[in-house]
């Protein structure tokens, strides 16, 4: 299944639309594979050097970014997985500030973040391409809002979209 539709609006809080709002089109598979390829394009142009700039003294590196960008992509996932597996239970929110601090992503060589993107992605990949149709539209509770696994294949890449405009408008030079 290739086409499963974008999400409608109570499928996800609102603030998450601000990811879902960036994608274009219905085909949220292909998509995530194709951005797979661009992201890692637009990252692999970073020395190892230069992953370690900031452009503010209180803003994350692009090893922190490439980091946090393979992180709360985990953290979608597995919610998605929850959701499509109809399990029960209410998920929490997560801190991207404390993720990212605990993370230590400065300390991990960029082209190791860069691989570990790519795996996840993959991964994502492979979760999303073997739902069954019914459980695309299966919700949960996430941080309060009901969230579905539609709604959070379009925030994956909505999410790493978001990063790459910023990377593009703040980071490059």
């Amino acid at each position: 299944m290739n086409t499963i539709g974008r999400p409608a609006e109570d499928e996800a809080s609102s603030y998450f639309f601000r990811y879902i709002d960036l994608i274009e089109g219905s085909d949220i598979l292909t998509l995530l594979s194709t951005q797979l390829d661009e992201a890692l394009a637009l990252f692999a142009t970073v020395s190892e050097e230069r992953s370690l700039y900031r452009y503010a003294p209180d803003k994350w590196s692009i090893r922190q970014v490439v980091g946090h960008i393979s992180d709360t992509e985990r953290i979608f996932t597995f919610r998605a997985l929850w959701f499509a597996r109809n399990l029960s239970g209410k998920l929490l929110s997560f801190d991207q500030d404390v993720a990212v601090a605990h993370a230590h992503a400065e300390d991990i060589p960029y082209y190791e973040l860069l691989t570990e993107m790519r795996r996840v992605r993959e991964a994502t990949l492979s979760l999303f391409q073997h739902l069954p149709a019914d459980a695309w539209t299966r919700s949960g509770i996430s941080n309060d809002h009901p969230l579905t696994p539609r709604a959070i294949a379009y925030m994956c890449a909505g999410h790493m979209e978001h990063h790459m405009r910023l990377h593009r408008a703040l980071y490059s030079s």
